[in-house]
């Protein structure tokens, strides 16, 4: 089996939660060496026992991550990660503006001691914009992007959809994309760069069809009235009689007359008249009573192997428990000749976290050559060059 496509690349993730250790996972997913640099706790972190171990940290984005704990308050800890920088092809920077720079590992210093270095760094808010020294979460940045006012229902406020439209996809993935293009770069120029992702230009950049079709009949109306926010019927989702829910997208006429030969509704005029808004109320409240006739099974009998555009929604339980499903989660892309690693739900796709200090010193070793005592030691928990050590 050919190695993943990036096998050989050494990232450096500095803890946090959600979008930069995303962005990691993606690195990881595709063969990257990625170490973690946790929090160092005395007295337990790199000292603790083999058989009693710290709990996991909070987060769970780690399958295939190792970590070491560095007190990066101490000028000791910030000299041992900058003793680890010139052998590091990309450092994730998860802070709000100036945390690393007061640290004293502000892009300057990194690209000073390797040029190489890819530095990706996500925040939240824009840093020059008008909410740069605000505190936020994924609901606060997709507000600001004009994201959160695309969701909800006629008449109704605006609702968040989870943590993945800011964090994940205006986020995490967002930097992926951004530490690949430097990648490339890299390659033609040989030298890293600064990656500046904030989930705001994310997200905001993920709703550019909605917004340049604004003067469009698919989205010149309120949020819920428009063809595909839950204001056509035959782009919509309806209860079935077991409390379950299908989700119809017939909008071509071959697929929507499909549907209604589903729904026993062909025959009845309704075809010729689909476009005409007047008749989407009444058509919604037929295919709402309609669709709760019958259990989502008894639907899914009815419409799969069909070109009616009408599937099951599923959700998690229905993924993990029917083997009929495609509950298997996998690389979001394959390479055909360099496919990612393969994600398995025997070790629950890796969520069960790893614990400060993890298998770090393990990746020290095969990266470096370095061991405990000879080259590093620990010092209130987190790993600092040893002083007799010649790096």
């Amino acid at each position: 089996m050919p190695a993943p496509v990036l096998s050989g690349i050494r990232v450096l993730e500095l803890a946090s939660l959600a979008p930069a250790p995303f962005a990691g996972l993606l690195l990881a997913d595709n063969g990257a060496a990625v170490l973690r640099i946790d929090r160092a706790i005395p007295n337990l972190t790199h000292s603790h026992a083999a058989d009693d171990p710290p709990a996991p940290t909070p987060d769970r984005l780690t399958r295939y991550k190792t970590s070491i704990a560095v007190d990066m308050k101490s000028a000791r800890g910030v000299n041992f990660i900058k003793s680890l920088l010139p052998t590091t092809d990309i450092l994730l920077d998860p802070y709000r503006p100036e945390v690393l720079e007061n640290l004293g590992l502000g892009p300057d210093v990194l690209l000073g001691i390797n040029p190489r270095l890819i530095v990706g760094r996500m925040t939240g808010f824009r840093r020059d914009g008008r909410y740069k020294d605000m505190a936020g979460h994924d609901i606060n940045y997709i507000a600001v992007s004009g994201a959160l006012a695309l969701f909800g229902r006629k008449g109704e406020k605006p609702y968040a959809p989870g943590n993945i439209l800011g964090d994940f996809a205006g986020g995490g993935a967002t930097l992926f994309q951004g530490l690949l293009l430097a990648l490339i770069e890299r390659g033609k120029t040989g030298k890293g760069q600064v990656v500046e992702a904030n989930m705001v230009d994310g997200s905001a950049y993920l709703t550019t069809f909605p917004r340049i079709m604004r003067n469009s009949p698919v989205w010149d109306r309120q949020r819920g009235e428009n063809s595909l926010d839950g204001g056509c019927p035959y782009y919509d989702t309806y209860e079935t009689r077991d409390g379950k829910y299908m989700a119809v997208g017939a909008l071509e006429p071959q697929f929507f007359a499909e549907l209604l030969k589903g729904l026993g509704l062909s025959g009845k005029g309704i075809e010729a008249t689909r476009l005409d808004r007047e008749t989407w109320p009444e058509l919604k409240a037929s295919f709402t009573e309609i669709f709760k006739r019958k259990t989502r099974s008894e639907w899914e009998r009815v419409f799969d192997k069909t070109d009616a555009c009408c599937t099951p929604v599923l959700d998690f339980d229905d993924l993990e428990n029917d083997p009929n499903r495609e509950g298997d989660q996998r690389p979001s892309v394959t390479l055909q000749d360099s496919p990612g690693i393969v994600i398995s739900k025997r070790d629950g796709y890796g969520s069960e976290g790893v614990y400060p200090g993890e298998g770090g010193e393990k990746t020290l070793q095969q990266w470096l050559g370095w061991r405990r005592g000879e080259h590093y030691e620990v010092e209130n928990g987190g790993l600092v060059t040893r002083h007799s050590s010649k790096l």
